[in-house]
């Protein structure tokens, strides 16, 4: 085989290797409802966040609009959606706050709870929760 043919055959088994990674990520961004469902879902979260005794004092001060968007780009981004976050990075973002581990855990379950209201498959929401939980290490400064 000639060399141009040898690149061709070697691009495209690196294509069939690949596809079935990007078809999973484009379907749990799918599953989400793309962004527009991701916006949605960040509308129901936010409201059990201020309604909430155990993170209502974490995000009732800050500009929740932004906080929201924030959080779009960034499942948008893990769900291997179109968009690139570009925000505060989580250890920076959070040293400062004092989130306990009830906090946080806290906030999983309603997110959780935000999820099951839009539907969103079970398998999914664990994709994605497992996608954020190495997160905690940079968010729960409070022991």
């Amino acid at each position: 085989m000639n060399t141009r043919a040898s690149l061709i055959a070697a691009l495209l088994a690196a294509m069939l290797v690949a596809a079935p990674v990007y078809a999973q990520t484009t379907a749990s961004f799918r599953a989400f409802g793309e962004k527009p469902g991701l916006v949605a879902l960040m509308d129901d979260f936010m409201q059990r966040l201020l309604a909430d005794e155990r993170t209502a004092p974490f995000f009732r001060p800050v500009n929740q609009a932004h906080v929201k968007a924030q959080l779009v780009e960034q499942f948008c981004e893990l769900l291997g959606g179109p968009c690139r976050y570009e925000g505060a990075d989580m250890k920076s973002s959070h040293q400062d706050l004092e989130i306990g581990r009830r906090h946080f855990n806290a906030l999983v379950e309603l997110l959780q709870q935000a999820m099951d209201a839009r539907g969103v498959p079970f398998a999914e929401q664990n994709r994605l929760l497992a996608k954020l939980a190495p997160m905690h290490r940079d968010i729960v400064t409070q022991r």
